[in-house]
């Protein structure tokens, strides 16, 4: 008996032992998974009756209801320095499409959606919803209230990441954006007006619509496709990435970062805008491609920024009137001004007054259509461009360029941690071996953005510097700013590093 209760006892220590490492490599895997592969583990773990297309009986209980329980609504709180998200020039044009806006004296506010992607608390939303934003606050469909902390944006997409510190949340499973057809009925959740969990249905009316409104307030912007009409100078480009899913499904203001979803109840878009002379629905919505989000997400969690590739070529979309003017014969495809020196076009071959036909095979008819495959692809991926020269087809590939990183540099307490953070407006990756030895550093993070009117940029911390230390603190990680921000004594915080050169800098503000 003794034998058999010594063996029963071994296996049971060694199967904990087994389990607890298990979990160990578990947890560790995890952090470094993509958004959908965390989903896939999830979905495995959790299985759920498998929802059937609804759409033969015009019954969408199933869809929303898998639907809703991850759809957030976002308040976001601006001093009156910052005076909301700086889209006023949007909103004249288009009418109050991003969200509630309230105008009063002091701190500004408005609101929008989001959609939870992950169940430790990741949420997706649009970059105009957080944008300069001093206080996020997210209250999900259970009616429990957080703080959330910017992870980071992207505004050539309008995307943003954001989180809160949660678990076990409900999430919206990710479906497929480039199976989607026109005619197919969608349904547009969110939460305007502050309405828990508002579903609206309609169908998808057209897809990669590119209808000129993200960066139009920006000329100066830069884009990795090329400008979509003639200017002056050399070729400077606008980084604007539009291939909007275009839906008559009922989009208010506060939609804005709400899911769009398919009759399973999978998400295939993000809300992003309305087209409106009133500012209310008028019967054009438009939605970001979920296939398009997924890799702009996974870099903001990954790299703390999006690594694009940029092909290195200004170009005009042609029809019928501009190929006139420019004197050729196609009245399809988009006519090249000018191809950038040194960058991924130049080198595979592609000139001036070339006429980009097709990209890996696809017809190209506008620019939402090479830039939507582009904008899902990494700096040094190939693509296989077709182009017209006088009169033939000839194919290059292009090994997309990297964009350049900025170099040169030209700053008693009760606010919690997640509204500090959103104060620096800055994004954040842990520095490698190779790193810190380069810097001669045992301790950093690298500074991987840099958001406009937040303290990083108003101290002209410059994207590519490395933040070692906060109040004295030393720094590795975004969960060591977190704890390092809500330790301050006498509302100072004193953030030490080194700019991208090397010079080292120890700036001092106070957190008011």
């Amino acid at each position: 008996m003794k034998k058999i209760g010594l063996t029963l006892l071994t296996a049971f220590v060694g199967g904990a032992l087994a389990l607890g490492a298990y979990k160990m490599i578990e947890n560790k895997y995890a952090d470094n998974m993509s958004f959908e592969e965390k989903q896939k583990v999830y979905f495995t773990s959790n299985k759920s009756a498998p929802i059937v297309s609804s759409t033969g009986a015009l019954d969408f209980t199933e869809a929303a209801a898998a639907a809703t329980p991850a759809v957030v609504y976002i308040r976001t709180t601006y001093s009156s320095q910052t005076g909301g998200s700086g889209q006023n020039q949007l909103e004249q044009m288009f009418g109050d499409m991003f969200g509630q806006r309230m105008p009063q004296r002091g701190p500004q506010q408005a609101s929008g959606s989001g959609v939870i992607i992950s169940p430790d608390g990741y949420i997706v939303t649009n970059n105009h919803v957080v944008e300069k934003a001093d206080k996020i606050t997210v209250a999900t469909n259970d009616h429990r209230r957080f703080e959330a902390k910017v992870i980071g944006t992207d505004p050539s997409t309008d995307l943003a990441l954001i989180k809160i510190s949660a678990t076990d949340l409900p999430i919206v499973k990710l479906g497929n954006s480039d199976e989607t057809r026109v005619g197919e009925w969608v349904l547009a959740v969110g939460n305007p007006f502050n309405l828990t969990s508002t579903v609206t249905a309609g169908i998808i009316s057209a897809k990669g619509r590119n209808i000129g409104i993200i960066g139009s307030q920006d000329n100066e912007d830069e884009n990795p496709f090329g400008r979509t009409r003639n200017q002056q100078g050399g070729p400077r480009l606008n980084k604007a990435i539009e291939s909007f899913i275009q839906t008559d499904a009922a989009i208010n203001p506060g939609n804005s970062g709400g899911a769009l979803v398919n009759t399973k109840g999978e998400l295939v878009g993000i809300n992003a805008a309305i087209a409106s002379h009133t500012g209310s629905y008028e019967g054009y919505g438009f939605a970001i491609p979920i296939n398009l989000a997924k890799k702009v997400l996974n870099d903001i969690k990954k790299y703390g920024s999006v690594k694009r590739g940029f092909v290195g070529v200004s170009f005009t979309e042609l029809n019928p009137e501009v190929a006139q003017q420019l004197g050729v014969s196609n009245t399809n495809g988009l006519y090249v001004n000018d191809v950038v020196p040194g960058g991924g076009a130049e080198q595979a071959g592609i000139k001036k007054g070339d006429i980009i036909d097709k990209v890996e095979g696809t017809q190209v008819y506008e620019s939402s259509d090479l830039q939507e495959h582009v904008g899902r692809l990494q700096p040094g991926d190939k693509v296989n461009i077709t182009v017209l020269r006088d009169g033939k087809e000839k194919n290059f590939a292009v090994t997309l360029k990297a964009d350049a990183t900025p170099t040169n540099r030209t700053a008693a307490v009760s606010k919690s941690a997640e509204e500090l953070f959103n104060k620096l407006g800055a994004s954040f990756q842990p520095l490698t071996a190779a790193e810190k030895a380069k810097f001669h550093v045992n301790s950093g993070v690298k500074v991987t953005q840099v958001r406009p009117g937040r303290v990083f940029d108003n101290f002209e911390i410059p994207v590519g510097s490395v933040i070692t230390s906060i109040n004295k603190q030393p720094i590795n990680s975004v969960a060591d700013i977190d704890k390092a921000i809500t330790n301050l004594r006498n509302g100072n915080l004193v953030i030490s590093g080194n700019y991208p050169d090397g010079t080292n800098f120890n700036n001092m503000f106070q957190v008011q």
